[in-house]
């Protein structure tokens, strides 16, 4: 095991750090463009279906069930492609990589995401943000379940994890209780999702913008946690 930390930072990617949204309104103007509407509609059905499936967003796989469905399409190719090659640097949000910075003087900054084995990290890696934190990333199917993998990786006092969704952020708080300091920037649209809200509790800190965040200083991070969330309301 590393030698414990004071604390470390654990940052979301999709909508935390990069506007996911944005990319996804993207890929179906692509994939209307390439494959027509009902085509495109399709392709989200069976991305919708994946997800229940598998718990995360899974694009690529999504379009090699498609690809199943419709295997002379040529079409699939050129998705692919775009997907890929995407320009990811270009969404991320204003001043994310200064928040990454600032909490890098403070302590380890982690990159701790949820997704499948290909999409993900080429995200990770061409937006920047791997080479920004030092290689450390970690991808997960469920991440809130893989916390004790998270402590034996970066063993710390302290975890400061920052999220879009509250969901996530109630998982954790549940576990790791007052060592965790929970941050909510309400972007995307499980941020303001109005079942989300009315069912999990309030993150310790909540933002409208991630780059909120260089206003608070590293003892406030570290005073704002609460203690253990003992109830929440049963929902998504």
């Amino acid at each position: 095991m590393s030698a414990s930390h004071p604390v470390v930072f654990l940052v979301d990617v999709d909508n935390t750090l990069i506007d996911n949204d944005h990319i996804a309104a993207d890929l179906k103007r692509h994939l209307e463009r390439e494959i027509g509407r009902e085509r495109q509609e399709r392709y989200w059905a069976i991305f919708e279906e994946l997800r229940t499936e598998l718990g995360y967003a899974d694009y690529l796989g999504a379009l090699q069930r498609y690809r199943v469905e419709h295997p002379r399409d040529p079409h699939v190719l050129t998705v692919s492609s775009f997907m890929v090659n995407y320009p990811f640097a270009n969404r991320l949000y204003p001043n994310s990589l200064d928040v990454l910075e600032r909490f890098r003087a403070w302590g380890p900054t982690v990159i701790l995401s949820d997704g499948d084995a290909v999409f993900q990290p080429r995200k990770i890696e061409r937006s920047g943000l791997q080479e920004l934190v030092d290689g450390n990333v970690l991808i997960y199917i469920h991440k809130e379940r893989e916390l004790d993998d998270v402590e034996r990786r970066y063993p710390a006092e302290h975890y400061v994890l920052v999220d879009d969704k509250l969901r996530i952020l109630t998982a954790v708080k549940q576990v790791w209780e007052r060592r965790v300091t929970t941050v909510f920037p309400r972007q995307g649209h499980y941020a303001h999702d109005p079942k989300a809200l009315a069912t999990f509790s309030p993150a310790d800190l909540t933002v409208d913008r991630v780059g909120d965040l260089l206003a608070y200083d590293l003892p406030a991070f570290l005073a704002a946690a609460s203690p253990k969330i003992l109830h929440t309301t049963t929902g998504a």
